[in-house]
């Protein structure tokens, strides 16, 4: 296949673990094609020469491709050279044909950027690509808490304990205080002193729940269990806090963000910091939602659409949106009443995860606009004032604004 060059001067980088090769195609004036290729190390030094060697034939284009993280490092110091590189799918370079089997990785990377093929993934500003490694670091928090939740309820219903089947949250403030006081020796009539007035189950209930038959061995473990709980807790907190704090520049987009139903505060956080806040380098809520993974798979062929498999993309970004998804289809809003139309024909799973495509279509229609979001077909002043509206009578009342 002949390939048309369109640039004079090109860059392409094989980046892998502890080694780069890197090769230059430059056209003189003449025309003739000269090829450079070059191997680095992958250490500091070697990536400062590295872009100092791609920094003095001052190309058009350059372009890498990567094993997994290993592009971050050379990409961050061609950056701070003012070369801005594409990264580019590995996948997207195997499915060009016409390659020769002696032509190098880089050489061949660079023969395409030449011509014009490829075109670099979405890579997000340097604030934001390190915010990654905050807002990715608590979802592996929380991931382990939620494990180890899940590991003291196994635990205490070993131990004979069926608080859960009587309270709605094992982890409230009440239920937690009850089991830290069957740790500590005390009888379930002692730890009823620590139940809520609020909670629905009652005296009799818990005392039936609380009576099991811990022995050492299980005070051991499950006190092991609630401290690293207790500690995660407190590390998903600072990280929290750290990653809000860090977004403060953009704490109105944060707020327009948590108008949509299903997405609170530290998820608006982890989402914008995964897609960014530019809606340009997309293009479209539909190319934004390939991007992420959430789209309907395609498999259409002689004019019919068949059922497809769901494309691999960013993972935190579906997690995220599947979160939100569950959350709004609880709350009364139009994504809810979307979700339970979907729900009897398509089942839960893909009603959850059509819903996370729509959530993301909303949010890149939010940052484009710089709006917040509006429901279709749920009027939230009124629903206020129907919530408020007795206390506020009473209020002015009092205050003899209205007749008592």
């Amino acid at each position: 296949m002949e390939l048309t060059p369109i640039f004079n001067s090109v860059g392409a980088l094989d980046i892998h673990h502890a080694k780069i090769t890197a090769c230059a195609l430059i056209a003189d004036a003449d025309g003739e094609v000269r090829v450079e290729l070059k191997e680095f190390g992958g250490f500091k030094r070697d990536r400062r020469a590295l872009a100092e060697w791609v920094a003095s034939f001052a190309p058009e284009v350059v372009v890498m491709e990567s094993t997994g993280i290993y592009w971050k490092s050379p990409y961050a110091a061609l950056e701070r050279v003012g070369i801005a590189a594409l990264v580019v799918n590995a996948r997207h370079v195997k499915q060009v044909p016409g390659r020769k089997t002696d032509i190098a990785d880089a050489q061949w990377l660079a023969i395409l950027a030449r011509s014009g093929l490829l075109t670099g993934s979405f890579v997000p500003p340097q604030n934001l690509r390190e915010l990654r490694l905050v807002s990715r670091q608590m979802q592996k928090f929380t991931g382990i808490l939620a494990g180890e939740k899940n590991r003291l309820h196994k635990v205490l219903t070993d131990g004979g304990i069926r608080l859960s089947a009587v309270v709605s949250d094992l982890h409230g403030t009440s239920a937690r205080a009850m089991i830290k006081g069957l740790l500590a020796g005390e009888t379930p009539q002692q730890v009823l002193s620590y139940a809520s007035k609020r909670l629905k189950a009652t005296q009799e209930e818990l005392l039936d729940a609380l009576d099991g038959e811990l022995s050492d061995t299980h005070r051991f473990v499950l006190r092991e269990i609630l401290t690293h709980i207790e500690e995660l807790e407190a590390r998903i907190e600072v990280f929290r806090h750290h990653l809000l704090s860090a977004l403060q520049p953009h704490e109105s987009l944060l707020h327009a963000l948590q108008t949509i139903p299903g997405l609170d505060a530290p998820g608006a956080a982890m989402l914008l910091v995964e897609i960014g806040t530019d809606m340009d380098a997309f293009g479209s809520p539909e190319k934004l939602a390939a991007w992420a993974g959430v789209c309907p798979g395609n498999n259409e062929s002689a004019g019919k659409r068949k059922s497809a498999r769901a494309r691999k993309g960013n993972p935190y970004v579906r997690r995220i949106l599947c979160e939100a998804a569950h959350a709004a289809s609880r709350t009364r809003c139009a994504l809810a009443e979307k979700f339970k139309v979907l729900l009897v024909r398509r089942g839960r799973k893909r009603a959850i995860f059509a819903l996370a495509h729509k959530i993301l279509k909303i949010v890149f229609v939010l940052i484009h606009r710089g709006d917040y979001y509006r429901d279709a077909t749920v009027n939230y002043e009124a629903i206020s004032v129907e919530r408020n509206a007795p206390r506020w009578i009473r209020m002015l009342r009092k205050y003899h604004y209205i007749p008592a």
